[in-house]
């Protein structure tokens, strides 16, 4: 028995916001990182969107959309919303985010909303 507490499991189902440029998934390696268009989704509305997301078994949902927290229950989903607080979705603006959201992403619990930074 290793005695790792579960909640701080390493590696994380993460779905990234078609509004997030792909290529940030590099910047978070070790966990299992999807984005709405690889799956197909693109254009979906964000309702449902994060029900597809719980029911594909994701633990987190990774956005820039400032209003999804106050348009969707999201304590009621199941999965924990990070929503990136940049200046644009360029990813010049949300890279250096990233040493913070690694660091955040093992402390997520599902129903949860966190703004990066805070």
């Amino acid at each position: 028995m290793s005695g790792a507490d579960d909640t701080l499991s390493p590696a994380r189902r993460i779905l990234l916001d078609e509004c997030i440029p792909r290529r940030l998934r590099r910047s978070l390696s070790g966990h299992d990182v999807h984005t709405v268009q690889d799956l197909g989704w693109s254009g979906t509305k964000n309702g449902a969107l994060l029900r597809l997301a719980v029911a594909e078994g994701f633990a987190v949902f990774i956005t820039v959309d400032r209003n999804l927290e106050y348009q969707q229950n999201v304590p009621g989903l199941g999965l924990a919303v990070v929503a990136l607080r940049a200046r644009s979705n360029d990813i010049d603006d949300l890279v250096p985010l990233m040493p913070s959201l690694v660091d955040l992403i093992p402390t997520l619990q599902p129903g949860q909303v966190v703004r990066v930074p805070a």
